[in-house]
C-alpha cells in the first residue's frame, strides 16, 4: 500500500491566471514558496513548489488569491515529462484537492478571504446530517 498526499503552507510566488479548457473547466498553475530549516544552525532555505488547481478551486484562487498570499494546500504529487531540444525533462506538480486562504500582504478583504476554504471533493457537513445518516 502506498499513499500520495502532500500538505504545504506557503506564499504564492507568482500571479495566478485562470485558463479554461475546451469543456469550460477552469484551471490555474502557480508556485508557492515554502520555507524549510536545515542543519543544527537551522539555516533557512526556500523551495518553490509548482501547483495546479481545477474547477471551483481554480476559480476561488483566481478571485481571492495572488502573489504574496499565504495558503495551505492539500493534494497529491503528479509527475510529468516533456521534451525540449531533444532532451527529456521531468516535472512534479501538486494537484490541489483542498486549499485554505490564510492571509497575505495588504489584503483588503483579509477577514473574508481568510475564512474562505475550498474542497474539490464533495462532503456532507455534520450540521446537515440527520440521525438516520449516522452509522452507529
Amino acid at each position: 500500500m502506498s499513499i500520495n498526499k502532500v500538505i504545504l503552507v506557503g506564499r504564492i510566488s507568482n500571479d495566478i491566471t485562470i485558463n479554461k479548457s475546451q469543456s469550460g473547466t477552469s484551471m490555474c498553475n502557480f508556485s508557492i514558496a515554502v520555507d524549510r530549516y536545515m542543519g543544527k544552525d537551522k539555516e533557512k532555505a526556500t523551495d518553490f513548489i509548482r501547483c495546479t488547481a481545477f474547477g471551483s478551486t481554480a476559480d476561488i484562487l483566481g478571485k481571492y488569491a495572488g502573489k504574496g498570499k499565504q495558503v495551505a494546500i492539500e493534494g497529491n504529487i503528479k509527475t510529468g515529462s516533456y521534451e525540449k531540444d531533444g532532451v527529456k525533462h521531468y516535472t512534479q506538480d501538486v494537484q490541489i484537492d483542498k486549499v485554505e486562504l490564510l492571509g497575505g500582504k495588504s489584503d483588503g478583504n483579509a477577514t473574508q478571504s481568510a475564512q474562505a476554504k475550498v474542497e474539490t471533493t464533495p462532503t456532507t457537513p455534520i450540521e446537515s446530517a440527520s440521525e438516520s445518516d449516522i452509522p452507529f
